[in-house]
């Protein structure tokens, strides 16, 4: 048996290096970004790095910036939330893995994706990290609350903390300094929970608190599952706070990973992981504001009007519906964090968003598997996108994949790093006194 299941792993793997196209780079960032033909084959290229442990390496940071591990061990930590004295808090959790296999690629591709994974069950649950005196090690870590269903996106508003499971908000009440939940979670909504191929629900809040946004993923890559199961997935809800009541605010989103509110504005943005099967340099994972009752495409459509006939039944009218996303992130680069920086990271990157990259999985050579920095002007996107943490892979082991992104306001970087689970700080070398923050920290 332990032979006919090798001789079959090498030969799926013979036939997905027959199937693959072109790898060739193309560039891919910003407002027009190079769309190449479509390349289709039986299986696409698959090349996942071996995990690795960190040991003597530490991620790459630009020169005048310092990277340091805050907390490790965690149980899968996916997002991070700065809370306003200064906490940090940490949901873990792994989700899915309940969506039936319907082709035998799938099965392949299941198999090969998990290697390059974490194999620490996730925690499903909330992790608070302190610092407490100020120096930039966080010496305080304690489960705020636990028992919950892979949670991922999180938001504060006032004095309630939400949380978005993989199937359902909900909100705990907060105060200033608490470190341990004081009751169990109160369900705002229930969020689409069958199936869950793409599991993470993302969560941004309003400025005023009054309305909370849920991102929630496709299931499937192109509708191969049928449309049925797709009902009110691929799209952005706008949640009222205090009813629970939701509604559409965008759609046609295949999987809008994280969800960030510009300061001062008020605009809502996403990152958004695309279609596979079309080829290396197809389609671009991307970065855009999310405008209410836009139609962003999928699955009848990529980067505005070009058309997928994958999907069946298919809608030419659905087509021409669709607008065009603000900003390239590249193919398969899988985006899974996002964060708009402020004027305590620097004149160089005080202004625009950090995106983490989980990285490819269906590419000869990989890419993402970094941090990078969107840089704003006049609040939209302007300019290549700039390395900001990298090193996650080297000599084809891997090191880390980076998922959420957090800023302090008082100047820090918070990355998530969900294979080697550990939480990674990074700050500007020039920091402010040390027991500055200890000052503004609550207590209990």
């Amino acid at each position: 048996m332990m032979r006919k299941a090798t001789f079959f792993t090498t030969a799926s793997l013979a036939l997905m290096v027959a199937g693959c196209g072109s790898d060739t780079q193309v560039q891919q960032y910003g407002e027009n970004p190079e769309l190449p033909g479509k390349q289709r084959g039986l299986f696409p290229t698959m090349t996942i790095a071996a995990p690795a442990a960190w040991g003597d390496n530490r991620p790459i940071v630009p020169k005048g910036f310092k990277v340091e591990p805050i907390a490790t061990d965690l149980k899968i930590p996916r997002q991070a939330l700065v809370l306003p004295n200064g906490d940090i808090l940490v949901a873990e959790g792994k989700g899915g893995g309940d969506a039936p296999v319907t082709r035998p690629k799938d099965l392949i591709a299941g198999f090969i994706k998990k290697k390059g994974t974490s194999p620490v069950k996730g925690g499903d649950r909330l992790t608070l990290l302190r610092d407490a005196d100020g120096d930039g090690r966080y010496e305080f870590r304690v489960v705020f609350a636990e028992h919950l269903n892979a949670p991922y996106g999180l938001a504060l508003a006032g004095d309630r903390l939400f949380v978005a499971n993989q199937d359902a908000l909900v909100r705990f009440d907060y105060r200033m300094g608490q470190i341990r939940a004081s009751g169990p979670p109160i369900t705002v909504t229930r969020l689409p929970a069958e199936i869950n191929h793409h599991w993470t629900k993302a969560l941004a809040a309003s400025h005023d608190g009054r309305f909370l946004y849920v991102g929630i993923g496709s299931n499937s890559n192109i509708g191969e599952r049928g449309m049925a199961v797709e009902e009110e997935r691929a799209m952005v809800w706008q949640v009222d706070a205090e009813t629970g009541a939701s509604r559409r605010f965008a759609t046609g989103l295949r999987n809008p990973t994280a969800l960030a509110m510009q300061p001062g504005i008020g605009q809502l943005w996403a990152v958004v992981n695309e279609r596979d099967e079309l080829g290396p340099n197809l389609v671009p994972d991307y970065l855009t504001a999310v405008r209410a009752g836009a139609f962003y495409g999928w699955p009848y459509a990529y980067w505005g009007n070009n058309p997928d006939k994958r999907v069946r039944p298919f809608k030419p009218e659905m087509v021409k519906k669709a607008i065009r996303p603000d900003y390239a992130l590249g193919s398969h680069t899988a985006p899974l964090g996002l964060a708009f920086s402020n004027a305590a990271m620097g004149a160089r990157f005080g202004s625009g968003v950090f995106v983490g990259m989980h990285g490819s999985w269906n590419r000869e050579r990989p890419v993402g598997y970094k941090v990078v920095f969107v840089p704003f002007r006049d609040g939209r996107p302007a300019g290549a996108p700039v390395d900001f943490v990298t090193g996650f892979q080297k000599d084809g082991a891997t090191f880390g994949r980076p998922v959420g992104v957090a800023v302090d306001p008082r100047g820090a970087l918070i990355v998530a790093d969900d294979l080697s689970n550990t939480v990674w700080r990074i700050t500007p070398t020039s920091n402010r006194p040390p027991g500055q923050a200890a000052a503004e920290q609550g207590g209990e």
